[in-house]
């Protein structure tokens, strides 16, 4: 999965998925990573640290980061289901039905020159409810003729 830092931090930090209040617990693993540092208050941004768990790394290192995490929530039976250049959105089957989502988002420091050693963030919030609610439903497959 790719992750392109952006510049543009508030525009980031505006992304409706990740706007969801109050947020829920993390039903996810995420392990401690060398090169990723637990920042609960996500770079200094308030509302975003009420509503996710923040790792702090480097931007030349958050690639690597987001392939390595990827793998590990696979691991646990999350899938990719989908996000843009600085957000993946993982979803994972209930037993009863339903889905349960969350996401990783990628930023950095708008008022920073972007560079490798300069720092970046991935935050991991949940989405509320039941994030395959609104899919339609799949069409029957017809029965062969006989």
């Amino acid at each position: 999965m790719k992750i392109v830092m952006m510049a543009a931090g508030a525009a980031l930090l505006a992304t409706p998925v990740l706007a969801q209040t109050p947020p829920a617990p993390l039903q996810v693993e995420i392990p401690e990573l060398p090169t990723a540092v637990g920042d609960p208050t996500c770079g200094g941004r308030i509302g975003l640290a009420q509503q996710a768990t923040c790792v702090l790394t480097t931007q030349g290192a958050i690639g690597g980061l987001v392939d390595t995490y990827s793998e590990a929530f696979s691991r646990q039976g999350w899938l990719a289901a989908g996000g843009d250049d600085n957000l993946v959105v993982y979803v994972k089957r209930r037993p009863g039905g339903g889905c349960d989502g969350f996401q990783m988002l990628a930023f950095a420091d708008e008022s920073r020159v972007p560079a490798p050693g300069e720092p970046a963030w991935l935050a991991f919030a949940t989405i509320p409810g039941d994030v395959c609610a609104g899919q339609p439903a799949a069409p029957a497959t017809p029965a062969p003729a006989q």
